[in-house]
């Protein structure tokens, strides 16, 4: 197994993309702690998945843009598997589509703090825990090209994590390596709430591979980024969109 012995946490690993991530890397043989923020019926679930593989798991609860909340998850990570060799920072979404012309600075400031403020406070509270490992972060195709209609504050937030990426691999290498992954569209609640059917009809009809992706997609970049596999790897912001943009 490429991860036994490893511990990994993983921030909204109550559903989509984070359970995926989560279970893929419990299933390489990682112990893992998920974060939730309400849905804690979706992180039993992962929890019970894991489990039923043989390996250790806890979810915790908290809302990761408050240092006290990132660094209770770490401690209690700490507490229940001793380390922390993996962090994958998943947590984060759009909120509401909202122009600049009709955005509350409270509105701004949500976005930002849920999407890139956790991900600052989350690999501060993991640093002094972390002897060596990986941090995969999650940013997005709407890093490179904007985002959508109304996304402005989540495309920056995203942008902004690829360039944190880039600078974070050069400030911790060689101890910790760092990457990201930037999602195209993967069918998710995130699409299922934000994205109307038109739009995601529209992409599968101009990716190369024909279809959305899933999250076991996703996870399986993050399992790939997160172990030796990718030892030569670091700052890199990996596209994984189907092929609907190429950078």
């Amino acid at each position: 197994m490429k991860l036994q012995g490893k511990t990994a946490i993983v921030t909204g690993g109550g559903r989509d993309i984070g359970r995926a991530c989560a279970v893929k890397l419990a299933s390489e043989g990682a112990n893992v702690a998920i974060s939730y923020f309400s849905s804690r019926a979706g992180a039993d679930e992962t929890v019970t998945q894991i489990a039923a593989m043989g390996r250790k798991a806890i979810a915790v609860q908290g809302d990761l843009s408050k240092a006290d909340d990132a660094e209770n998850l770490v401690a209690k990570t700490v507490e229940a598997f001793g380390a922390i060799d993996i962090l994958v920072n998943n947590a984060g979404g759009l909120v509401a589509r909202k122009t600049i012309a009709d955005m509350s600075l409270e509105h701004w400031q949500s976005v930002i703090d849920l999407n890139l403020t956790s991900i600052f406070l989350m690999i501060k509270a993991c640093l002094p825990h972390m002897d060596t490992g990986t941090i995969v972060n999650l940013a997005s195709q709407a890093g490179h090209d904007g985002g959508g209609a109304g996304a402005v504050a989540y495309a920056t937030s995203k942008g902004a994590i690829m360039t944190m990426t880039r600078g974070l691999a050069k400030e911790l290498g060689p101890r910790i390596r760092v990457n990201a992954l930037c999602p195209g569209m993967i069918d998710t609640d995130f699409h299922n709430v934000h994205t109307p059917d038109p739009a995601r009809r529209a992409f599968e009809a101009a990716a190369p591979v024909k279809r959305q992706g899933v999250p076991e997609d996703a996870a399986n970049l993050v399992l790939f980024l997160a172990c030796d596999d990718s030892s030569f790897i670091a700052g890199a912001n990996v596209d994984i969109n189907g092929g609907v943009l190429f950078s």
